[in-house]
């Protein structure tokens, strides 16, 4: 009976964490504060109240967290909107990491008054943006596509550098016998190997979901997400970038046709928020508040320093050769938000049993704090400042979605009109639809149109197209956007 109460209170206190985290979330978009900030506060005020202090379970769950970001922000990542970013993001994510490594590492050195790769260490723990905190900042914002684009493509991929930095710096500090020209190679097999992982398994992961025909449509999501954490497994036991595999693999999976894209997203951004929401909590739960008084100056100073002085260098060096303007290397050094990864990779000296562990964590978690709070509420007003925001920028859904029905050989398919497709402005009469092709609804300013002949198909609408299986490369090239010169 007593075993039944205490299941019956870890429950409660569970469905309790979930219900101040999503209400947390409504202050947080009115404040324009990152929600981690908020969700921390409850873990630190829970800390009071429960004793926890298992570094090892917060890991874990950082983990698994971060591969359910990693592949929601990949899913909903278009390739068209990063591939003119590709090279200047992965510049930030790997030589800018390093830099800002280097530099808040010899700041580190004189401030806390530890060895230089001690020192180092703590640079690349606090040296990677974070792809949570980034993703929900700049999910609302009207910032320039090119600069959003850049920065979710940095977080993105910048995982991996700092994660590797982390390990390669803890096995020296260990065994400083080790030659460095090793862990040079390991990482290149890292990065390389993990791009092909996910890679093959991103095409694997969008036959399957295609071909299957589950007579539960919930499955396809749960299936999805199962490819994204055996994609972070397999890459992981082959010795590669497991989080990288995952952002490549959710890439490819978001930039292919679907089934069931739109509930696969849908479920995985509900699903990104639940697991950020535990695993701050946790991250909140491990910061014993009377710790942090002994080292607030020392870590208010090493905040400072990373916001103004070595984020800003890593990108100004790194992006030296682009064609990226003052003011956008100002915004990019600005938006370089630290998040749960830095916590997660704290718990790294903490797990290994170093003497630094301890004073690493609780500065660490200053460092994200001061970031969310400082940088997260203060890059809109920046942007504006510089004149980097597109106020006719909206948010564009998804153009094909792809709903199997059932076991039949058809499939419905949910399309955004947009202004350079053929059809725009076109009577549904005057259309040459192949045969069995049939819109079977219109949506049209939150009013459903039921399609006659005579209707125009104007931008912005929503179609629901039903076709066989067989045809839906045809159906597709009713929708192909013109060329700009041909556009209406």
């Amino acid at each position: 009976m007593e075993q039944t109460t205490v299941i019956n209170l870890i429950v409660l206190l569970l469905s309790g964490l979930l219900l101040v985290g999503v209400l947390t979330t409504k202050f947080s978009s009115r404040f324009g504060m990152p929600a981690l900030v908020l969700f921390i506060a409850v873990g630190m005020v829970l800390s009071q109240f429960i004793y926890f202090d298992n570094a090892f379970i917060t890991q874990l769950v950082g983990i698994l967290a971060l591969i359910v970001i990693l592949f929601e922000g990949g899913m909903q990542t278009k390739f068209t909107d990063i591939k003119p970013v590709i090279r200047p993001a992965l510049s930030l994510s790997t030589l800018g990491v390093i830099i800002t490594t280097v530099v808040i590492g010899v700041c580190a050195k004189f401030i806390l008054g530890v060895g230089w790769m001690e020192s180092m260490l703590f640079g690349a723990i606090v040296g990677s943006t974070d792809a949570a905190a980034v993703f929900s900042v700049l999910g609302g914002k009207n910032i320039k596509k090119r600069i959003t684009s850049t920065l979710e493509a940095e977080s993105g991929s910048n995982d991996p550098m700092a994660v590797f930095l982390t390990v390669t710096l803890i096995e020296l500090i260990h065994h400083p016998e080790q030659s460095i020209w090793i862990h040079i190679l390991l990482f290149l097999w890292e990065m390389g190997f993990g791009l092909v992982v996910g890679f093959v398994l991103g095409r694997l992961g969008v036959y399957a979901i295609n071909k299957m025909n589950f007579d539960s449509s919930g499955l396809y999501p749960v299936m999805a997400l199962a490819f994204a954490v055996l994609t972070y497994a397999a890459a992981s036991l082959l010795e590669a970038s497991g989080l990288l595999a995952v952002y490549v693999m959710a890439i490819v999976l978001g930039n292919s046709d679907l089934t069931y894209k739109r509930s696969i997203i849908h479920f995985n951004n509900g699903f990104a928020w639940m697991v950020q929401i535990m695993m701050f909590v946790l991250l909140g739960l491990l910061v014993f508040p009377d710790q942090l008084l002994g080292i607030a100056w020392q870590s208010l100073a090493l905040s400072f320093i990373l916001m103004l002085v070595a984020r800003p260098i890593g990108v100004f060096l790194s992006l030296l050769f682009s064609r990226y303007s003052v003011r956008e290397k100002t915004l990019l050094s600005w938006a370089g938000l630290r998040g749960a990864v830095p916590i997660v990779l704290a718990t790294y000296p903490l797990l290994d049993e170093m003497d630094v562990g301890p004073v690493f964590f609780n500065v660490v978690f200053f460092v994200v704090l001061t970031s969310a709070i400082i940088q997260g509420t203060t890059i809109s007003w920046l942007a504006v400042k510089l004149g980097l925001m597109d106020p006719n920028q909206t948010s564009s859904p998804s153009l094909l979605e792809l709903v199997s029905l059932g076991k039949t050989t058809s499939e419905i398919n949910h399309i955004q009109v947009q202004k350079g497709m053929s059809i725009a402005g076109k009577a549904i009469q005057d259309i040459q639809l192949p045969e069995d092709i049939l819109f079977t609804a219109i949506i049209r300013n939150e009013q459903i149109i039921a399609p006659r002949g005579t209707t125009v198909i104007e931008p912005g609408d929503t179609l629901y197209v039903l076709s066989p299986k067989l045809k839906r490369q045809q159906m597709k090239e009713l929708f192909m956007l013109l060329e700009p010169e041909a556009a209406p």
